[in-house]
């Protein structure tokens, strides 16, 4: 392998600062590897290097054989001595290899994937750089495993096996995201998380409650940012990233810029991004139903409903965000490490499209619907510190504060009235995880504490005098949600080709809530929940041969009641309002998975599972009486009085499978396809289709690439809901689907064909250019409320500095 000068200069930079120290590098970028795997013949010494690339070699004699391998990169070998004639310096080349992938997130600590007994999507910065994501929401929709709902332009609802919203887990460096307002609805909080400073995401298909506590029902989302990087001369280094992109659909504009600065023992992370998303047009070739051919225009304090110059512009679904982030990190030796990271991001207010689509007797419904400023600022502590005690050899601890801003206004056509919701959540948590190993068992075991407190208040505006008087909160102001749990899981590696996996979880709840009865008489004035739940988890992995590895894993998992379960007033779809209902208790589910891995000399890898979930005491929306009343007035409208209740069961199961295919060094072959069923149980005992169970769907790549040229041609796919096979609760919304030949709604299948390229113009310059959706299809992914955008031409430039 030739080394360029930078590289050269690169090496002899590292030499200077750390001696003989080994590091891991990326021959193409000279960025240091994390999770590289490197081990001797019989694998009787082996390690993973860190964040920053580094391992020690103390272990491994001078001419003994050292094998390095991660799933991006080639498989090399070398020996102690090779490694110290370059300086203590591993060169990868980035590869095909898809062997011992490292992950974090099923024990939050580094396991090889091969040991684990759940399926995990793994997504790198590599990744997302060359798919473009303008959200991270768009992050998990591009790997063809993750299905994403979305409302408006400003939103992504991610689905898991037949589960969505609070049913999902979203962590970012570790801390919880899920606040005590997270709902039943889709949601779009993953809008916050900056796709730019995302280093790595990890998605554990099914069930993670040992670890992670409530709401870890159908997956958790894991995404780790960008850590500062130390210095490799003497005194102060400085590098950085920025970025510029455009796309033609929403107009999209967008700037990023990160810069870093490194000392021996201290460094700084400092990052901006800012977008700016125009109104989406949607594609030539499809339902006209998704047309937008009117919208409302208020002048001088009239609505009117105006024709659209362009039905495929979808007015209004503009808006524009901000995400700032501030890293510290310091480490004085080999032992304690110190990461201080601070996020912050803010949109302008965005509408809810599929709201502003409603019609009443023929016309618009809502003048105005607008998600207010979605705010949200992290800042967390985090200490690792490594020992050979008798009770761990690798600990962590996190501290964490949150705070959450999101706010709704609405009014109604020819109205005065403009009706709004504002609520805060400060969000506190405390983490504290150990790992030890102890002869071929890895014991993993921790504490968590977390404490939400729910701000809200609502009121109505007059637009005609201008006065504001207030009206129902959306939840009880001042209610706080708190969470007390201890784990403990163990990894027992059986013989060389079994390994078990098992853990326990007690997770201990408390909610208090007082109602205001100023504006409905509720029959209760406060609420008190006080409850516990265990959980478990047990699995199997056995790799049989080279070419064939099997798992196993059954495990229970559950979501205890928020706030927004017990407390929430909102209209749920026309006609409908939601009440508070106290008297609930959390749901619980027992999930079942098995899994196989066929790889033959990394030619053609495949992957398969096949799953199945039973969730007991689901809190599902019902009909419900307030006072005895099964109708009450709501914003000037009688609605029907409904509320969350644990009123249902409901199975989800199916099948997930991905292949890949190397023809050789430069073309590969990858696809994979997932399909969920699921049902519910209804209140009369029939059977009906489970609403966050998406249609079969998948992807399909043909990529190409060189030293510094990337071609990827790839197909995105998605199947029908039938008129019969879709959920009872979507079945009355005509803003989001199309009709069939018979009058139904139902949700259409759909497929796009896109070509994506990467050109690596310099060392510091990166050209990427996509084409997506190049037939101008006009589609909607299953129940979302707003076309996908139509034929779309990004281009992006990345300068590396």
């Amino acid at each position: 392998m030739q080394l360029n000068f930078f590289l050269v200069l690169f090496i002899f930079l590292t030499s200077i600062s750390f001696g003989q120290e080994v590091k891991i590098v990326d021959s193409e970028t000279k960025e240091p590897i994390a999770g590289v795997v490197f081990y001797n013949y019989n694998k009787s010494k082996n390690g993973v290097s860190d964040f920053d690339g580094k391992i020690s070699l103390d272990n491994f004699s001078n001419y003994e054989t050292i094998y390095f391998q991660h799933t991006s990169y080639e498989k090399i070998t070398s020996t102690k001595s090779q490694i110290q004639k370059i300086n203590g310096v591993v060169i990868l080349k980035p590869g095909s290899g898809q062997l011992d992938e490292i992950v974090l997130s099923v024990t939050k600590f580094s396991q090889s994937k091969n040991e684990i007994t759940q399926s995990v999507v793994s997504i790198s910065a590599q990744d997302a750089l060359f798919t473009q994501p303008q959200t991270t929401a768009d992050l998990l929709s591009n790997s063809g495993k993750i299905f994403v709902q979305k409302s408006q332009l400003g939103g992504g609802s991610p689905m898991i096996r037949g589960f969505s919203t609070n049913r999902l887990l979203m962590t970012v460096d570790g801390v919880r995201m899920n606040t005590a307002i997270f709902r039943g609805g889709n949601i779009q909080n993953i809008l916050s998380i900056d796709p730019f400073v995302v280093e790595d995401t990890e998605v554990i298909l099914g069930p993670g409650s040992v670890v992670y506590g409530s709401d870890a029902v159908g997956g958790v989302m894991n995404f780790y940012t960008l850590k500062p990087k130390f210095s490799f001369e003497e005194g102060m280094s400085f590098s950085g990233n920025a970025v510029a992109r455009y796309a033609t659909a929403n107009e999209e504009k967008t700037g990023h810029i990160d810069l870093n600065f490194g000392l021996k023992e201290w460094a700084f992370l400092s990052s901006i991004s800012y977008s700016d998303f125009g109104d989406l047009k949607m594609g030539k070739h499809g339902p006209d139903d998704y047309l937008r051919n009117f919208f409302i225009q208020t002048f001088n304090g009239e609505d009117i409903q105006t024709p659209n110059e362009n039905p495929l512009v979808q007015k209004p679904t503009g808006y524009d965000q901000i995400s700032l982030a501030q890293k510290v990190r310091y480490m004085p030796n080999e032992v304690w490490d110190f990461q201080l990271n601070l996020l912050y991001s803010e949109t302008s207010d965005y509408a809810r499209y599929d709201r502003l689509t409603r019609v009443r007797n023929g016309n618009l419904r809502y003048a105005e619907w607008n998600y207010g400023p979605q705010v949200w600022f992290s800042g967390n502590l985090q200490l690792e510190r490594k020992s050979r005690s008798l009770f761990y050899d690798d600990s962590k601890f996190i501290i964490a504060y949150q705070h959450f801003e999101e706010s709704r206004s609405n009014r109604s056509v020819d109205s005065s009235n403009r009706f709004q919701t504002e609520e805060q959540v400060d969000a506190l948590s405390a983490n504290l995880d150990f790992t030890k190993n102890i002869k071929s068992i890895d014991l993993f075991y921790g504490l968590e504490y977390v404490h939400n407190k729910v701000n809200s208040e609502g009121s109505v505006t007059n637009l005609e005098t201008n006065q504001e008087e207030e009206t129902e909160a959306r939840y009880p102001d001042g209610s706080t949600w708190q969470s007390y749990a201890a784990y403990a899981s163990l990894l027992w590696k059986i013989s060389p080709k079994t390994s078990l996996q098992s853990g326990l979880r007690y997770s201990q709840f408390q909610i208090d809530a007082t109602f205001d009865n100023r504006f409905y008489d509720f029959p209760f004035e406060d609420t008190q929940i006080n409850t516990g739940n265990l959980t478990g988890s047990i699995g199997l992995t056995y790799q049989a041969s080279e070419i064939l590895g099997l798992r196993t894993n059954f495990s229970t998992a559950f979501r205890a009641p928020n706030i927004d379960d017990i407390g929430k007033i909102f209209d749920s779809e026309p006609g409908s309002v939601v009440v508070p209902n106290p008297d609930l208790k959390a749901e619980y589910s027992y999930n079942g998975e098995v899994g196989a891995t066929l790889n033959f000399d990394n030619i053609l890898k495949v992957e398969m599972a096949t799953f199945y979930t039973k969730l007991e005491n689901a809190l599902v929306r019902r009909d419900f009486s307030l006072n005895g009343e099964t109708e009450i007035e709501y914003q000037g409208e009688l609605s029907n009085v409904q509320a969350i209740q644990n009123a249902a069961d409901a199975r989800v199961y199916g099948f997930e499978a991905g292949v890949r295919i190397n023809f050789c060094e430069t073309l590969s072959l990858q696809s994979n396809y997932t399909i969920a069923k699921g049902y519910e149980e209804l209140d009369n005992g029939n059977k009906a289709p489970l609403r966050h169970a998406p249609p079969q769907f998948g992807n399909t790549r043909l990529v190409w690439k060189n030293n510094r040229i990337k071609i990827d041609a790839f197909v995105n796919y998605s199947g029908e809901i039938s008129a019969e096979n879709l959920a009872p609760s979507e079945a009355n919304k005509p803003e989001i689907y199309p009709v069939n030949s018979n009058g139904d709604l139902y949700s259409p299948g759909w497929y796009t064909l896109n070509l994506a390229t990467q050109y690596q113009i310099t060392d510091f310059l990166l050209l990427s250019a996509s084409l997506e959706n190049i037939t101008d299809q006009r589609y909607r992914t299953y129940s979302s409320g707003i076309a996908a955008p139509g034929r779309n031409f990004i281009a992006a430039v990345k300068y590396t500095f």
